[in-house]
């Protein structure tokens, strides 16, 4: 079982932002750099404009059990931040995990021969 580490620092997250690409769904916008390091580093970030702190948290809870449905296809190495957009609200994770995979697919971090339907 892969682990990851959560990006906390703002540094990271504004590292991400200037030189990762971008990649955007009508649920969530995923920043992804791929790394020199062998490991997968994860940050999840939901604005204001969400809603109260009740939305914020389910969609933050929504997102990383997506992620963790995804996290035994994807590549070593690669740093994501995972920006939560309003319609995700009306999701639920495994809409979301299917939304990430095509954006993991596109940036080319997906290991398509491990994945189990």
């Amino acid at each position: 079982m892969k682990n990851f580490e959560k990006l906390k620092a703002n540094y990271d997250f504004n590292r991400l932002y200037r030189r990762g690409k971008s990649f955007v769904s009508p649920t969530v916008v995923t920043y992804v750099r791929k790394t020199s390091g062998n490991r997968i580093r994860l940050g999840i970030t939901a604005s204001k404009k969400l809603g109260s702190a009740v939305a914020r948290n389910r969609a933050k809870r929504v997102i990383t059990a997506a992620f963790r449905e995804c996290l035994p296809c994807i590549k070593q190495g690669c740093e994501m931040v995972i920006v939560a957009r309003s319609r995700i609200l009306d999701q639920k994770s495994t809409q979301v995990a299917e939304t990430l995979k095509k954006q993991m697919l596109a940036a080319n971090v997906w290991c398509e021969n491990e994945y189990s339907e």
